[in-house]
């Protein structure tokens, strides 16, 4: 066939192939006769290309020399290959794409420089990956042609084609080609005139304000104070992201330096069957991206997956390859604490480089997220474990009396404490609080409360108890001083010694109310103790009562304390009244006090003969 001839049967092939476009499109009902001529028309194109190759081959060397026949040869090939009215694309025995028409471009919608270097199975559906690959082996073995039907998935769109394959010689290469002839038998052709979707200015403006909108979501969501008081953060943003971005989602972090499987989440139609519970049960450490974004700090985004291998291997072969994967996308959670990855099918619009900026970022808060959780969760296990230092859990019988106790924690970690104990002899109790929040007043006061227990053992004074916690806390150097109060109890009488503490204050069955003497310096302020010595009688029916400072000092809407005169009057309405409804009611009357309002530790505690 000579090039005039060649040119010539391509403008009718093209003009045909035209003609089958308009009847798909006025006759959409009548499909039948229409696909039976386009595979005719596929025959056509197949022959042509086989001609071409031919007179190629034939093609007269000139004294110019081999070089420069080639490149001839090669120039005229080209020039078919455009003009070529169907979409073909040329590929290697490996199955990779080394050249692509115009035709190919428009039908899949992207340009040569995108698919050329690729893998073409990857655009072929999965069912039909393993057929594809057997006819491409055939093909090159044997030189006879082939054609199959297939569909054909890419930047969201798929297409229904009949493929033929054809063996090439190509001038100038030193393995063989094979020649994919694509005729769509299901396509919607776009408006004439019209620009593609991905492509137009409002696609793109809401393409962004999406992007937007997951980094608000995201960072509402993780702000949350219930990502930080329980460990939800992950969960909740693999969720948003698999309900919008992704239809697979798989967290991997990183514990004791190796990174382990965290949260897997699964199309939400896909069964929680065998391939979840693979994908969970696989460890990240054999997945090649999970070590790559891990090494480089970075993230890698593949519009088109072009390794199926690299998220590892379950049962079925190929993670990728079961979950059907056409793009995905990987970027590091946090400083590397973990990796996040996103997988999206070959029905999908792929990830683009824009994504990938957007979900660099989500991965930086939900790193930033994880971290904060752990910190708070951590600091608040050592806050419950402070204030258990400085409460105890449960006040032990004390013979001849009943005891109770309110404690009301304060906005931070506090540092109120109080205690019940046995001395020789009988019983002693302890109240007070360094002076000062956070961890070191709460640990500084638990050293205290230690401190008078333990020393009341071998001492039958609590003034010399009280002496001798100074001297220990002078010693210590902590700068914290400490007002408390001790009492040792032996029968109906009671000795006090307090440090710069509040008075106590005695409860009468006629509801009559007096106030101990108090007195002394908080501990810790300087070597020689001064402290504040009484001794008390308790009779049946009195009640001892014990306060803390945060009790004295809420204040209400007008800046105005509570004050000891108030806490008089509520215990006066108290008289006659058990231990427990005592500490009850003055805890309910300074909350209606100061509007439910707490900043400080609130400790009220009592004492009351039987």
């Amino acid at each position: 066939m000579t090039m005039p001839d060649l040119e010539h049967a391509l403008d009718a092939l093209a003009g045909r192939v035209s003609s089958l476009r308009e009847a798909r499109t006025a006759y959409p009902g009548d499909l039948a006769p229409i696909l039976d001529a386009a595979l005719a028309e596929l025959d056509t194109a197949a022959e042509l290309l086989a001609e071409a190759r031919e007179a190629l081959r034939k093609a007269p060397k000139r004294a110019g020399g081999r070089k420069d026949g080639a490149q001839r040869e090669l120039k005229l090939l080209r020039q078919v290959f455009r003009a070529f009215p169907v979409p073909v694309v040329v590929l290697d025995g490996g199955g990779v794409v080394r050249r692509i028409n115009p035709e190919t471009s428009r039908m899949l919608g992207s340009p040569d420089g995108y698919l050329v270097g690729r893998s073409f199975p990857l655009l072929v559906d999965v069912s039909r990956r393993a057929a594809f690959r057997s006819h491409l082996t055939s093909v090159l073995q044997t030189g006879q042609p082939s054609a199959f039907e297939t569909r054909l998935a890419h930047q969201g769109r798929t297409h229904v084609v009949q493929l033929a394959l054809t063996r090439l010689t190509m001038p100038g290469e030193p393995q063989q080609m094979v020649a994919a002839v694509a005729l769509p038998t299901e396509v919607q052709l776009p408006e004439p005139g019209t620009r593609r979707p991905e492509q137009s200015d409002g696609a793109l403006l809401l393409a962004a304000a999406r992007r937007q909108d997951l980094l608000a979501k995201m960072a509402a969501l993780l702000l949350d104070e219930e990502a930080l008081l329980r460990p939800v953060a992950l969960h909740r943003a693999t969720r948003l992201l698999a309900a919008e971005w992704a239809d697979w989602v798989i967290a991997d972090v990183v514990r004791d330096g190796v990174p382990r499987r965290s949260v897997v989440m699964a199309p939400k139609n896909h069964p929680l069957g065998d391939l979840v519970r693979q994908v969970e049960s696989a460890d990240p450490a054999g997945s090649q991206v999970v070590a790559q974004v891990l090494e480089r700090g970075s993230g890698v985004v593949q519009e088109m997956v072009d390794d199926e291998t690299l998220l590892g291997f379950c049962a079925d072969g190929p993670v990728l390859t079961a979950m059907g994967a056409g793009s995905l996308l990987s970027v590091p959670i946090g400083r590397g604490d973990g990796v996040l990855t996103l997988v999206r099918s070959h029905d999908k619009q792929p990830y683009a480089l824009a994504d990938l900026a957007v979900m660099q970022e989500v991965g930086l808060q939900l790193g930033l997220a994880v971290r904060a959780q752990t910190s708070y969760q951590s600091r608040s296990r050592a806050a419950e474990s402070l204030s258990a230092s400085v409460a105890p859990r449960n006040l032990p019988d004390v013979p001849g009396y009943e005891a109770a106790a309110v404690y009301h924690p304060g906005s931070s970690v506090g540092a109120e404490f109080y205690d019940v104990f046995p001395v020789s002899g009988g019983w002693g109790f302890a109240l007070g609080g360094a002076a000062g929040k956070g961890e070191e007043a709460a640990s500084v006061s638990a050293m205290v409360r230690g401190g008078l227990r333990v020393l009341s053992v071998w001492e039958s004074d609590p003034d010399l108890v009280m002496r001798k916690v100074n001297d220990a806390l002078v010693a210590q150097g902590t700068g914290m001083f400490v007002m408390a109060v001790a009492g040792f109890v032996k029968g109906r009488d009671i000795r006090l010694s307090s440090a710069g503490h509040h008075p106590a204050a005695l409860l009468q069955p006629d509801g009559g109310v007096r106030f101990a003497a108090g007195g002394g310096v908080p501990l810790g302020i300087s070597p020689e103790a001064e402290t504040g010595v009484e001794a008390l009688t308790v009779a049946p029916g009195e009640t001892l009562v014990l306060y803390s400072e945060g009790l004295i000092s809420s204040r209400n809407e007008r800046g105005e304390p509570y004050g000891e005169e108030r806490l008089a009057d509520a215990l006066s309405r108290c008289a006659g009244q058990s231990p427990s409804t005592v500490v009850k009611a003055v805890e309910a009357d300074r909350h209606a006090f100061s509007g439910g309002q707490v900043w400080d530790e609130i400790v009220v505690f009592a004492l009351r003969g039987v």
